[in-house]
């Protein structure tokens, strides 16, 4: 692939961090696979290598592994505790197992893992099975599996699957031209409900040739993509990177997007979102010696056109790029009184309108959030809608937080 020019950011007293697309672009190239064999107790041999890692995203995405499962082989029936997964065949068919339930399935076709759902793949055809898997945790970079010691070569199918399962099916797509763009195709095929991690979603998505999506930004999710068939290039703001089929690619927390198709053939991704979540509490029973925490407050002078758009980007944006630092513990957006109300309270003036408080348990770590690639994308967004800002800190020594 060419290189491309890297885009820079420094504001905010954060360092400047390069970032370079070609470098999240992973090609899935059998050849350099791994052989592994009794995989999970299970039959046989398999290819393996992983193309996005734990530490590639900064949700609990936990890893997409790819791999060929070779003629009478699988993974052997397991689960685990704190994990879900998701297993693609892009060709053949395959004996899947959820729950001691077994059904033939043809690709190109997906099965989810459900968190605690025992699972497994067989291969009993005569040829090669080109494999994928996704999985995000409930904890960030861990995971877990516990072994049942069934290699599932000799089980009872059902004709009609017991369990959640799709095939990707370009047929059953349809168009989105008022958000996607015109001729593109879009088809969701798992909502939130289906997982209890944060896994959101489920996208199938067509580009075809000589057409290009939309701009969208990442509001609160990230996603990975796997390029089923076509090439094209995917542009994240002003930068831009080739990809081809067997590709994998990521994007990030408040990161605008879009995919152009200059091939011949149609672009076809399969695309996973992985939401931003956290749930701390706070209590001080008694008084403090030294600080429980640190805020930030920010001042803003917002013109009243960008009114709107300053407070969606707030809980769209900011918000779920602090959710996944080290150390953050809660924030508000705060819009101050109408002038009449105000004065009515004889308020202090101010030509301020708009504040956001944002708490850290130390100040080391709120100053590694200014340093994170999300605040990169954060604070521009923030910035950009306002004539004016200034901020000041504070230690946390007393609060009463109810939850």
């Amino acid at each position: 692939m060419r290189p491309i020019l890297s885009f820079l950011f420094c504001l905010m007293g954060s360092i400047c961090i390069a970032q370079n697309l070609n470098e999240r672009v992973v090609h899935n190239e059998p050849s350099a696979y791994r052989e592994l064999s009794k995989v999970h107790d299970g039959a046989g041999k398999m290819g393996f290598t992983q193309l996005i890692g734990r530490n590639d995203l900064a949700t609990n995405f936990l890893y997409l592994h790819s791999g060929v499962i070779q003629p009478k082989s699988g993974i052997g029936h397991h689960f685990h505790h704190s994990i879900e997964e998701m297993y693609v065949i892009l060709d053949g068919e395959a004996e899947f197992t959820i729950n001691g339930r077994t059904s033939k399935i043809k690709g190109p076709a997906l099965v989810p893992c459900k968190l605690g759902d025992s699972h497994g793949i067989y291969n009993a055809s005569d040829k090669p099975l080109k494999w994928l898997n996704f999985a995000v945790s409930e904890v960030k970079s861990q995971g877990d599996a516990f072994d049942l010691g069934d290699d599932l070569a000799r089980t009872k199918k059902d004709v009609v699957p017991t369990f959640v399962s799709s095939q990707l099916d370009t047929g059953k797509l349809k168009q989105d031209n008022e958000v996607l763009g015109k001729g593109v195709l879009h088809g969701r095929i798992f909502n939130p409900e289906i997982f209890r991690t944060d896994w959101h979603h489920v996208d199938h998505l067509v580009i075809p040739s000589g057409s290009t999506t939309e701009k969208r930004q990442l509001e609160g999710v990230e996603e990975v993509y796997y390029i089923m068939n076509g090439s094209g290039s995917v542009m994240v703001g002003s930068a831009s990177a080739k990809t081809q089929k067997d590709d994998s690619f990521h994007a990030g927390l408040g990161e605008e997007i879009a995919w152009s198709n200059r091939g011949n053939d149609n672009l076809e991704i399969l695309v996973i979102g992985i939401a931003a979540s956290k749930d701390r509490g706070l209590v001080i029973t008694k008084p403090l010696e030294t600080p429980k925490a640190m805020v930030l407050q920010m001042d803003f002078v917002v013109d009243k056109e960008n009114a709107e758009a300053f407070e969606k980007m707030y809980y769209s944006i900011y918000v779920p790029a602090m959710v996944v630092q080290d150390g953050y513990l809660s924030s508000k957006l705060l819009r101050l009184f109408p002038d009449d109300l105000a004065k009515e309270i004889q308020a202090e003036p101010t030509t301020y309108n708009y504040q956001i408080q944002i708490s850290f348990d130390t100040e080391e770590n709120r100053r590694k959030w200014v340093a994170s690639d999300q605040h990169q994308i954060a604070w521009p967004a923030a910035s950009g809608l306002a004539k004016e800002f200034k901020w000041r800190g504070y230690h946390v020594m007393g609060d009463d937080v109810q939850n």
